[in-house]
C-alpha cells in the first residue's frame, strides 16, 4: 500500500493524540527537574495541542461522513470548526503563559538541573517536529485544513522549544535569571500569532472563500481549451464562472452556451466531457454546469436580494 495513501487525516491526528500525551510527560518533566517558567508555557502549550488533536480528529471524523438528507453537500466544513477552535486553544495557552511568566520576570527564581531539562526538551521537539513534516505533506496531498492546522501548531511548538532552549542557555552562561520570564513571554507571543492565523484561515473557509488564484487559473484554462477543441463544429462559450472551496472538496459553478439547434444528447455529452476534463485538471473539484443554448442569458443580480 501506498505510504500517502494511508496517512489519511484521521489516522495521523490520532497520532498527534498519541505524540502530544507522551510530549506532555516529557515536557512536564523538564519543568519539574528545571523549576523554569519557560519550560511551564512548553508543557502549557503542549496541553493545547492534545486538546486540539483530539478535537480535530473528532471533526475530520465527521467530514468523512456521507452526503445526507439533512447534509446534501457533505460535511466537509466541519474541519474548519477543528481548525478555528485550535486557534482559539493556541490564543487562551499564549494568554496563560503571558500571565504566568509576567510574575516570574519581577521575581526570577534560579533553573535547576539544567542539562536534564534541556534534554528532555529537545526530544520532545524532535518528535513533534517529525510529525509536523509528515503531517504538512499529507495535508497538502489530502487538502485536509484541520491536518495542516494541527501541523502548524506543532510547528509553533517546535519554535516554542527552541526559544525556550536558547533562553535556558543564556540564563545559565550569563546568570540574568529573568531571561527565562522573558523568553516565555516572547514564545507567547509568537504563539498568539499562530492562533490568529488559524482562526483567520477557518472564518474565510466557513465564509464560502473562493479558491486560489492558480486553481481558478487551471479552471480558465480548461474551459478555454474545450471551447478551442469543439469551435469548429458547436460554437460554446461560458459564463456566470464561480468558485468556492469546502475543506478537501473544491467546487466550481458555471454556464455553458451551445447552439440554439443542438440536440439535448449532444450538449449532455459535451458536458459530461467538460466535467471530466474540470475534475482531472483540478483533483477533487466538483463542478455544476447548466446548459443555455447561446442567446439566452440568466440573469442572477437581483437589487431587492439583500444577499
Amino acid at each position: 500500500m501506498n505510504a500517502s495513501a494511508w496517512l489519511t487525516p484521521k489516522r495521523l491526528l490520532a497520532v498527534s493524540v498519541v505524540v502530544a500525551m507522551v510530549t506532555i510527560v516529557l515536557k512536564t518533566l523538564a519543568w519539574y527537574v528545571t523549576d523554569s517558567v519557560g519550560l511551564l508555557s512548553d508543557a502549557m502549550e503542549s496541553l493545547v495541542n492534545l486538546a486540539s488533536a483530539i478535537f480535530g480528529l473528532v471533526m475530520v471524523t465527521i467530514a468523512t461522513r456521507p452526503a445526507d438528507d439533512d447534509h446534501p453537500y457533505g460535511h466537509h466544513k466541519a474541519e474548519y470548526f477543528s481548525s478555528g477552535f485550535e486557534g482559539v486553544l493556541i490564543i487562551a495557552a499564549a494568554l496563560g503563559i503571558i500571565w504566568a511568566a509576567s510574575h516570574r520576570l519581577f521575581d526570577p527564581q534560579p533553573v535547576q538541573q539544567l542539562g536534564w531539562g534541556l534534554s528532555l526538551s529537545i526530544a520532545s521537539s524532535a518528535l513533534n517536529g517529525l510529525l509536523a513534516w509528515v503531517m504538512f505533506r499529507a495535508a497538502r496531498e489530502h487538502r485536509s485544513i484541520a491536518l495542516e492546522a494541527d501541523a502548524r501548531h506543532l510547528v509553533s511548538d517546535v519554535w516554542t522549544s527552541a526559544g525556550v532552549v536558547v533562553g535556558l542557555v543564556l540564563v545559565h552562561f550569563s546568570g540574568w535569571l529573568w531571561l527565562d520570564a522573558l523568553v516565555a513571554i516572547g514564545v507567547a507571543l509568537n504563539i498568539l500569532r499562530e492562533g490568529v492565523h488559524l482562526m483567520w484561515r477557518s472564518a474565510q473557509g466557513l465564509m464560502d472563500e473562493a479558491l486560489e488564484p492558480e486553481t481558478r487559473a487551471v479552471i480558465d484554462q480548461t474551459l478555454s481549451t474545450f471551447a478551442g477543441e469543439h469551435g469548429a463544429d458547436t460554437p460554446i462559450r461560458f459564463d456566470h464562472v464561480s468558485t468556492r472551496k469546502s475543506a478537501q472538496r473544491s467546487f466550481v459553478d458555471l454556464h455553458m452556451h451551445v447552439p440554439a439547434d443542438c440536440t439535448l444528447g449532444h450538449a449532455a455529452e459535451l458536458r459530461n466531457r467538460l466535467e471530466r476534463m474540470l475534475m482531472q485538471a483540478v483533483p477533487g473539484l466538483r463542478a455544476t454546469i447548466q446548459l443555455l443554448p447561446t442567446d439566452v442569458e440568466a440573469h442572477f443580480d437581483d437589487p431587492k436580494d439583500p444577499s
